[in-house]
């Protein structure tokens, strides 16, 4: 990149933290929010705060979006001031959010028609990761704007994947959510299985902690279940949207998606019960409440 100018659209959990690192990397940034509160602080930390995608988009080298969904995603980049008409042909745009491959392609499709480079990239990581620069992207798309855009990862994150053309890491997200999503949904009706029996819930987590169902997820998202901690890592709502499109692919090649089915109804409970601006830890508390 020569004049090394990047806009950042969506400031929540994720993409705030991103913007951040950007910006202590010296890269011009200018930032995108529906709700402009979240963009002040960026602000005063030097990014230019742009009305709409198309403002935030214009005479920018990359664009980078981390939105809540396809929704969203469609009409920040191609609806009304969306950002995609507004960059020149060369620039590179860079879809960070959890989506399906299908509009995943469609976008690939509207950038190249315009002259537009386009990669998927998708994170693993949450809001510590992105907020520490340590985020790991999982890249579809070609190798001549992966290095192109390679500086702008580089700030953002601390690995970079390349699975293979549009739609590869689009797969491989959704599948690590699924698996996220699914052991979370089953963390929390363990724990509170063993609640409802009066066990010594923090020698029996250890349990589980120390063996063979001790993945990361399990031990982070297991100790804020029994800390009560729902300060937002991953909001509920989210969650619940990620296994519905991980169910839509499953379906999609003919495999019946019904513990990811299973699993987002954990999720959908828990929003429907209030939760839904907390961490995905929070689907705990419905059950504790049967």
């Amino acid at each position: 990149m020569t004049n090394r100018k990047i806009a950042v659209l969506g400031l929540g959990l994720m993409g705030g933290g991103m913007a951040r690192q950007l910006l202590a990397a010296g890269f011009d940034v200018t930032v995108w929010n529906r709700s402009t509160d979240k963009a002040t602080a960026l602000g005063q930390a030097g990014a230019r705060i742009a009305a709409t995608p198309a403002d935030a988009a214009t005479g920018a080298d990359v664009v980078v979006a981390m939105l809540a969904d396809d929704d969203v995603s469609r009409n920040v980049w191609t609806g009304e001031n969306g950002a995609l008409a507004a960059m020149a042909p060369g620039a590179i745009a860079i879809e960070s959010s959890t989506l399906t491959g299908d509009w995943v392609f469609d976008l690939a499709r509207q950038a190249a028609a315009q002259g537009v480079g386009f990669l998927e990239a998708p994170v693993t990581g949450s809001r510590d990761q992105a907020a520490q620069g340590t985020l790991r992207f999982l890249v579809g798309g070609e190798a001549d704007s992966i290095a192109t855009a390679r500086p702008a990862f580089d700030a953002m994150g601390s690995a970079l994947v390349h699975l293979g053309p549009v739609g590869s890491a689009a797969t491989v997200k959704l599948a690590n959510n699924f698996l996220c999503g699914v052991q979370a949904a089953s963390l929390a009706e363990a724990i509170a299985l063993f609640e409802k029996h009066g066990l010594d819930v923090e020698q029996a987590v250890s349990i589980l902690f120390d063996g063979a169902p001790a993945s990361p997820m399990v031990k982070g998202v297991g100790r804020r279940m029994l800390d009560r901690d729902y300060a937002p890592h991953f909001l509920v709502p989210l969650m619940a949207k990620d296994l519905g499109y991980a169910a839509q692919a499953l379906s999609d090649v003919g495999i019946r998606p019904s513990i990811a089915q299973a699993a987002r109804q954990r999720f959908l409970d828990a929003d429907g019960a209030g939760e839904g601006q907390r961490d995905i830890a929070a689907i705990v508390e419905p059950l504790r409440k049967v």
